[in-house]
């Protein structure tokens, strides 16, 4: 691999960038959508004119105010939000909005960290998307196991090849002194 003619173009060094900038800002895209869904669902428990719009909504709108499945389904509705579910995959969300942030700022900074940190949650998270593929076959669900699975290999060639940065050794100097007779005395005790 020490051969240039070997390293695959994108990992060479102006694409690289541009893809690890396009991967951070899908991250942080990811997240604000998780964000936005996480603060919707801790904030919809208070709101109980959900449910009353609903019902009147089924009443006037769609005459289905004595339909069994419509019934059903506004029952199930209003166990779901006034229960304790809906509350914790709010908070489940918005913990996973923190990691998506971090992991996209950090990428885009080309922080070392941060690559390490997205190799390991994009990929503690393919065994559950391919098991979503293989129960919900589906474009979307193969669209974004291939993302996370080219992510997964990029930054992992990306981390292979970028060596970890040694601190530059920093030369002191001396500082000179303008007095000469000052300087002949500090080297005559020096001797």
């Amino acid at each position: 691999m020490t051969n240039p003619a070997h390293i695959p173009v994108i990992l060479q060094e102006p694409r690289r960038h541009r893809y690890l900038k396009l991967i951070a800002l899908f991250k942080i895209g990811k997240g604000m959508l998780l964000l936005l869904l996480g603060i919707s669902l801790l904030f919809l428990n208070a709101r109980t004119r959900w449910m009353d719009f609903l019902s009147s909504w089924t009443a006037d709108e769609i005459l289905m105010e004595h339909s069994k499945p419509v019934a059903f389904l506004l029952h199930n509705l209003q166990a779901v939000l006034t229960g304790g579910t809906l509350r914790a995959t709010g908070l489940l969300a918005l913990f996973y909005t923190a990691v998506l942030f971090t992991e996209g700022i950090g990428v885009y900074l080309e922080q070392r960290w941060a690559e390490l940190l997205m190799i390991f949650a994009t990929s503690a998270l393919i065994p559950v998307e391919v098991r979503h593929l293989w129960h919900r076959p589906g474009l979307s669900s193969a669209l974004i196991l291939m993302v996370n699975c080219f992510i997964v290999w990029f930054l992992y060639r990306v981390l292979r090849r970028k060596p970890n940065p040694a601190p530059a050794p920093v030369e002191r100097e001396l500082a000179k002194i303008a007095n000469p007779r000052r300087a002949k005395l500090i080297a005559s005790s020096d001797s």
